[in-house]
């Protein structure tokens, strides 16, 4: 998993104890003996109260691959800080997730299109999911047709902190009533790819996706 101090870890606690999935990071680990992680809070500020001997799911994201393992609570310490000794894993399990992986959203986004008569003509529409090369996008007035560019402006949350990217993107797709999860037939997606992405710009991409996949596993598409 190429964990790191600081690395980001998807804690499931017992069901007793909620659904809840927490995110702690790594303190260290000794190879067969024990992985230290900081004490899970919940959402509302409170310490996640675990018990010796209780079994937990860890989930983290590295690359393109998702992993997975359980472990037991081995010692709740409080001193110098609060901390939890895990035992270490013996089985660890691991998915590719894609090439570019891709989450679902609910993204409100600002569309003009380059090759209209009326290219400062905007309309809003959905990004239903997003990836770091495309995105799929839902309206209800007509977009453009395939090859169009569009010129798309929309915010995104990374580290809750909102970040404002103004990109170009070429629709390849065109979809109507026979996509699954879109009930409403006077809606259209546009499958959306990319175009000449600025490096900061794909780092704030990736960093959202990323982020998406550590807090929300069952958001990949």
């Amino acid at each position: 998993m190429k964990l790191k101090v600081e690395s980001r870890l998807q804690l499931e606690p017992p069901k007793q104890l909620g659904n809840e999935r927490i995110l702690v990071k790594v303190i260290g680990y000794l190879k067969g003996a024990s992985l230290l992680v900081t004490a899970p809070t919940t959402a509302n500020g409170a310490r996640l109260q675990l018990m010796e001997g209780e079994r937990v799911v860890m989930r983290s994201f590295s690359g393109q691959n998702a992993f997975a393992f359980a472990c037991s609570v081995e010692r709740a310490c409080k001193l110098p800080y609060e901390y939890l000794h895990l035992s270490f894993p013996d089985v660890i399990q691991g998915v590719v997730i894609r090439k570019a992986p891709r989450v679902k959203s609910k993204i409100i986004v600002a569309v003009q299109n380059a090759n209209s008569r009326n290219p400062s003509e905007q309309i809003s529409a959905l990004i239903s999911n997003i990836s770091a090369n495309g995105a799929a996008l839902d309206a209800k007035r007509p977009l453009g047709k395939k090859g169009d560019i569009l010129n798309l402006a929309f915010r995104v949350n990374l580290h809750k902190i909102d970040a404002f990217l103004s990109v170009k993107g070429a629709i390849r797709a065109v979809l109507g009533g026979e996509v699954p999860d879109i009930s409403n037939t006077e809606i259209t997606r546009y499958g959306i790819e990319f175009q000449e992405l600025q490096p900061n710009d794909m780092v704030i991409l990736q960093s959202m996706i990323y982020q998406q996949i550590i807090e929300s596993p069952h958001q990949v598409v």
